[in-house]
């Protein structure tokens, strides 16, 4: 783990401060791309990663943003009962334009455009959470409430099964 250097991830750290977030953009040599690479990179557990997936509405067209812990699937449904609408698949081009960001590195704001965001509830069981800071090999540690404050998220359910 080292400093940023990684030109989008520095301006995802001026993002940070601007929010008035003390914490530090890191990177590692090897991806962290997916929530398990993340997790072993970090060294802390798979739920205390926040997945962030875009979702396109079907109707509409609009960017949709779910932030969920790592051990969790996102049920589609709960989030289209919540907008009305259903999700399909973005595709890359649709997230970069969407969010400023390549997927993989998408972090839970400082995006392009405003977006609907919801949050996983699990993540709120956990005192730190890790999170992508704009690049496949950037994260940066965050609590849940500055989580919340942040991204302007709402919190739900969006897991599949019990939560």
């Amino acid at each position: 783990m080292r400093k940023s250097t990684n030109p989008t991830a520095i301006r995802f750290q001026q993002s940070l401060k601007q929010l008035g977030l003390n914490t530090e953009v890191v990177e590692f040599s090897e991806s962290t791309r997916s929530a398990a690479d993340a997790a072993a990179a970090i060294g802390c557990e798979l739920a205390q990663i926040v997945k962030s997936l875009i979702f396109k509405t079907s109707k509409t067209g609009r960017a949709v943003l779910v932030l969920a812990s790592g051990v969790n699937r996102v049920d589609e449904s709960l989030i289209r009962a919540e907008l009305g609408e259903k999700l399909g698949k973005a595709d890359a081009d649709f997230v970069r334009e969407s969010t400023g960001f390549s997927i993989g590195g998408v972090p839970p704001f400082a995006h392009h455009q405003e977006l609907p965001i919801f949050i996983d509830q699990d993540l709120l069981a956990h005192s730190s959470l890790w999170a992508a800071a704009g690049t496949p090999n950037a994260v940066f540690e965050i609590s849940p409430t500055e989580l919340i404050e942040a991204s302007g998220g709402i919190v739900k359910k969006v897991s599949e099964g019990e939560s």
